[in-house]
């Protein structure tokens, strides 16, 4: 199981990528794996704002629908449009080409209540 050091991970099994003032946002090695076979991918509209630990879409896989949290608030400056063709590139590269938003961050003291690698490799070995 990969868990990159340099991401934020929530609890929902989500992770960030802050760049400057932007969060680029997917879900983990481990929520791919347990999902299996990843068939759809419901996207937020550019522009759209999110909340910390709110909902923006949805991912459906073979097995099971499993809601999205945004790991941080702001608005959504891009969307994954490759997850309408190919939606298992999250299966095959989580934390690449797998990624599904971009949100530009309000609030960048929010990345402190995220879990680092450490705390988020605890939550899915225990």
């Amino acid at each position: 199981m990969n868990i990159p050091s340099d991401l934020k991970y929530t609890k929902e099994h989500e992770w960030v990528r802050v760049e400057g003032d932007v969060a680029t946002i997917g879900i983990t090695d481990y929520a791919q794996g347990e999902l299996g076979d990843i068939v759809f991918v419901e996207l937020p509209d550019i522009g759209a704002e999110v909340k910390q630990l709110g909902r923006f879409g949805t991912i459906e896989a073979v097995k099971a629908v499993s809601d999205l949290f945004s790991p941080v608030s702001g608005k959504v400056v891009d969307i994954n449009k490759g997850l309408d063709d190919d939606p298992m590139v999250i299966n095959r590269d989580p934390y690449g080409g797998g990624w599904i938003i971009k949100v530009k961050v309000t609030s960048s003291g929010e990345l402190a209540q995220l879990l680092g690698a450490d705390g988020y490799k605890k939550i899915v070995t225990a």
